[in-house]
């Protein structure tokens, strides 16, 4: 019988995304951290070295890790980082005026048990400048880990570290969280989502209730509003078909005229 998502465990559900990492040895760390907590999916998202998960750096870092370094991938985008991903939480420590929802990494960890449907992904940015923007407003979930006000800047293999912990412990727990909520579909995969919101901007363009000009933060909010809804397949396909009602009924009217 195939194992489906909901059957797979949580150690194989979730994925750590490094974007544009500095230093080798910071990957090494990361490597270790991970395998510490029994994690093994590792991408790297346009690493500035080329060589390093070869480098001698990262492997003298990961400390018996290599194992993850020789498994994990390089890519170019974060489209091919989230590659069969239905959740992603970007890991951050500045928070955002348009991010989305804000998670612990305990909340985040718990929301990853209780939906069993979810393969997810953490997304840790560059060590010196964090996740741009646009990265941030991608995911579902900001994660913001509580540390000292004074100084709350993690190194990140220790972001990596606290973040894999808590997920660990998480599966510790056998009882499932209540969700309140009765029948839950499918998660929608990143890739839907983003299909649909490049269809629905279309779509309001169209309309004239988004000015391409002056867009202002209209496409940024309704990102917001959305990731707190947590889209299922069946739910970006009725926005789909909301999005083509809209570009229809504007054809349709223009003929009339």
């Amino acid at each position: 019988m195939n194992q489906t998502i909901s059957d797979t465990p949580l150690f194989t559900r979730l994925r750590f995304v490094l974007v544009e990492t500095s230093r080798p040895g910071n990957i090494g760390a990361t490597a270790r951290a991970m395998k510490n907590m029994g994690f093994d999916d590792l991408v790297l998202v346009n690493p500035r070295q080329a060589d390093c998960l070869q480098h001698e750096e990262a492997i003298a870092f990961a400390s018996g890790a290599q194992d993850i370094l020789a498994a994990a991938r390089i890519v170019g985008s974060m489209d091919e980082a989230l590659v069969d991903c239905n959740f992603a939480a970007a890991v951050t420590a500045r928070l955002r005026e348009f991010s989305p929802p804000v998670m612990t990494p305990r909340g985040f960890s718990a929301h990853l048990r209780e939906q069993a449907g979810l393969k997810a992904a953490l997304v840790f940015g560059n060590e010196r400048f964090g996740l741009p923007n646009e990265l941030v407003q991608r995911c579902n979930v900001l994660i913001n880990i509580p540390a000292n006000p004074d100084y709350s800047s993690l190194n990140l293999a220790q972001a990596v570290q606290v973040l894999s912990y808590e997920a660990r412990m998480a599966t510790q727990d056998a009882q499932p969280l209540q969700s309140g909520i009765g029948f839950q579909g499918q998660a929608a995969s990143m890739a839907q989502i983003e299909g649909m919101f490049a269809h629905l901007e279309q779509a309001l363009v169209a309309i004239d209730f988004l000015d391409p000009e002056n867009p202002k933060k209209l496409m940024p909010r309704l990102k917001r509003l959305f990731s707190r809804a947590g889209l299922e397949e069946e739910e970006v396909n009725i926005l789909r078909g909301m999005a083509s009602q809209m570009l229809t009924g504007r054809k349709v009217r223009h003929k009339d005229k």
